[in-house]
């Protein structure tokens, strides 16, 4: 079940056709899944890339700007995004542990691609969140092989939710999190452009949870926690991609990043120190930028752009951050009970759960 499967319509603005980030034309998502069992400890893991473009990212990149609302977590590939405002590479998500092995796979990977690797170098964008409890974490099982996989089943269309790929493992508002994606059209009048988000929810306490408005985490604090015996409610993070076919400037991403963090508070998260909350914007509306590589003849000394007028980026905005909330709620609905080796009990929160929790708060299905 996803929100809007359940009568709950969340902000005002209208979703795409799959109401999520492959609503943007180009981009495509792949997950790598592990689950199994390792020296008799669970692994409970995997990776889930993002393609900004058709083909390589290199050959076409896209300006992009990024946010850390709270820097309890690591990225890598940030500070050049800072600098140049250029995505040339795949977005990757895992867990903590994993994000180095990840990295280099993704730099094998475009090497292998390569007629004449002295061209070019890269620095791949990979995030993360700590799947510690319900997943082997110090095992480091993420290889190059879940990155290879998740490479080659990236694609359109629907988003697999919930615990699968670098979600599998997550938990949030003390139920099972992971993957949640949601999208929004902007009205044709306001420039007719798409934003899309895809989150790794694994942050926020269930007492401050709230769908569209509603308390629904205070109707909720009698089910188990899985925190009871180890680790503190909230303790975790949450990571945002945002993509749109708007002609955005890298520091218009930035701004845009930025409204992830309306999304997460909508919904509870985002006032924990423990937290890792860090967001990237991509925007592929310009698609002439020269590709990303060094010594090439025939680069152009300039490159004409287009650039949407601020007079119409509050739009943007705010189908950001209706997507970044949709998403976080998406993830919660895709969860499954999960069990920790340490016996710790995840529940998943049901959309019957939900919706009971909602009428008690005086929500009233449309």
């Amino acid at each position: 079940m996803r929100a809007r499967q359940l009568g709950i319509s969340l902000g005002l603005g209208t979703p795409g056709p799959f109401n999520a980030i492959t609503d943007v034309p180009g981009v495509r998502v792949g997950h790598s899944t592990l689950r199994t069992t390792v020296d008799g400890k669970q692994v409970r893991t995997g990776v889930t890339l993002i393609q900004p473009r058709e083909g390589f990212a290199r050959l076409q990149p896209c300006f992009a700007g990024c946010h850390v609302l709270n820097g309890n977590g690591d990225a890598t590939g940030l500070e050049w995004i800072r600098e140049a405002g250029l995505l040339t590479t795949p977005l990757a998500i895992t867990n903590t542990h994993s994000v180095g092995v990840v990295r280099d796979a993704l730099i094998a990977e475009e090497h292998r691609s390569l007629a004449d690797p002295s061209e070019y170098w890269c620095m791949p964008v990979v995030m993360e969140t700590y799947d510690g409890l319900l997943n082997d974490i110090w095992g480091q099982h993420v290889g190059p092989q879940q990155v290879r996989e998740a490479l080659d089943n990236a694609e359109s269309g629907p988003v697999r939710e919930g615990a699968v790929g670098g979600g599998t493992g997550m938990i949030c508002h003390e139920f099972k999190g992971g993957i949640g994606t949601a999208s929004r059209q902007v009205p044709g009048e306001q420039g007719g452009y798409t934003v899309g988000a895809l989150v790794q929810a694994n942050h926020g306490k269930r007492e401050e949870l709230r769908v569209d408005g509603y308390p629904v985490g205070r109707q909720l604090t009698g089910l188990p926690s899985p925190f009871a015996q180890r680790g503190t409610p909230g303790m975790g993070s949450i990571v945002v991609i945002l993509a749109t076919d708007a002609p955005l400037l890298p520091h218009q991403c930035q701004r845009l990043a930025q409204r992830a963090s309306i999304g997460i508070a909508r919904t509870g998260g985002g006032t924990e120190d423990s937290s890792g909350d860090i967001f990237l914007a991509f925007a592929t509306g310009n698609r002439d930028l020269p590709p990303s590589a060094y010594g090439r003849q025939g680069v152009p000394f300039s490159t004409p752009l287009a650039m949407l007028n601020n007079d119409y980026i509050s739009a943007l905005f705010s189908a950001a951050a209706e997507a970044v909330e949709e998403a976080i709620v998406n993830a919660l609905l895709a969860g499954e009970p999960m069990t920790a080796d340490s016996g710790a009990s995840v529940p998943a929160l049901t959309g019957e759960t939900l919706l009971e929790a909602m009428k008690l708060t005086g929500w009233n299905k449309p």
